[in-house]
């Protein structure tokens, strides 16, 4: 767990860490057509396939610790039994269950009425104890979640821990825990010149820049949050002043699908070495089936949104001074709501138009 002490001397052994080091592997095949040395972060190997296990590990973790300390602090024990509860259509929910089932807790998620059945059978298959469906976005089903579920089951005497999908200072400590990571994998000790990442909520991008300031990097690494169009709150925001709320998400990189973002990813957002970029969602689609066949693995627009700046000259439009010795990290950061029809039928859709919107980089 990140931050926290209170396993050092409590009443109890410190539970296993939910998520896992993950490997900095250096692209040959990226690298020729980006035209610098790109390097793929591989949060898709994480226990939920994506990078969530360390941002909602981590808060569970200081959850159980805080917990435990409390009963300790006591001299007594708790006999309510925890339950965990996450509100998401997808990756934040996936992760939840994971790490609920791996460290023996209970958990539930509420997921919006127009989640597949695919991923509702990935969350049962995880481990949940229940999955409810409520409400026509995540706002509603979150809302319905904290105010309906939460209660009723205390009522009932459940300890309920809400776990929310990215707004939480542990989910960012967690998160930044791969830039650690980063500073140990990078060739020689260098640093790299640029990180990239896709924003939804923003969890992933806030834990980036928790990370990069841990590991003393600062102002020095320019950092890339990516969005797509439709689902771009952090974008609008920062164009307006101030935080935008979205009428919806039209974008079918849902996992991305924050209506608001984070109020500390937006703040974060204004640093000097930040580049914010927003893509169409056949650029996302295109990089998806490329990558499966550059790389041989299959991730969701809301991953490919971040892969596709290094195809068709991406990187020299965001980055002037991007260069053959550069290095750019790109955080793969995974996802679940892909399958290979469901990619396959992507590229129906936006073969054409991805190969239109790749000329206005050359």
């Amino acid at each position: 767990m990140i931050e926290r002490n209170h396993f050092e001397e409590g009443p109890t052994p410190r539970p296993h860490q939910p998520w896992i080091e993950t490997p900095l592997v250096e692209s040959t095949v990226l690298s020729k057509i980006a035209g610098c040395r790109i390097f793929l972060k591989l949060e898709n190997l994480q226990p939920s396939s994506s990078f969530k296990s360390r941002g909602i590990g981590n808060l569970m973790l200081q959850s159980i610790a805080d917990r435990e300390a409390e009963s300790f602090s006591r001299s007594t024990d708790t006999n309510r039994p925890l339950h965990f509860y996450s509100s998401s259509g997808g990756n934040a929910g996936l992760a939840c269950v994971t790490a609920a089932t791996s460290l023996g807790y209970a958990s539930s998620v509420v997921v919006p009425l127009n989640t597949d059945d695919a991923t509702i059978a990935k969350l049962r298959a995880a481990g949940a104890t229940e999955v409810l469906s409520h409400g026509d976005s995540w706002f509603f089903a979150d809302q319905y979640l904290r105010e309906t579920i939460i209660p009723a089951a205390e009522a009932r005497g459940e300890q309920g821990v809400y776990i929310h999908p990215f707004d939480h200072p542990a989910i960012w400590a967690g998160a930044g825990t791969m830039v650690e990571e980063i500073s140990r994998q990078m060739p020689c000790g260098e640093r790299p010149d640029a990180i990239v990442c896709s924003v939804g909520g923003g969890g992933l991008f806030s834990g980036i820049m928790h990370g990069v300031d841990r590991v003393g990097w600062g102002n020095d690494v320019c950092v890339l949050p990516v969005e797509t169009r439709g689902a771009d709150s952090l974008a609008q925001s920062l164009q307006q002043g101030q935080l935008v709320t979205l009428k919806g998400i039209t974008s079918v990189a849902t996992s991305l699908g924050a209506i608001r973002v984070a109020e500390n990813a937006f703040v974060q957002a204004q640093r000097p070495n930040v580049t914010p970029v927003v893509l169409d969602d056949a650029e996302a689609c295109a990089a998806c089936w490329r990558f499966l066949d550059d790389e041989r693995m299959l991730v969701e627009p809301a991953c490919g949104a971040s892969i596709a700046l290094a195809y068709a000259g991406r990187l020299k439009h965001y980055l002037k001074d991007i260069a053959p010795g550069s290095k750019v990290v790109i955080v793969v950061c995974g996802g679940s709501k892909i399958s290979l029809d469901v990619l396959n039928k992507y590229k129906d859709t936006y073969s054409e138009r991805s190969e239109e919107l790749a000329k206005q980089y050359v």
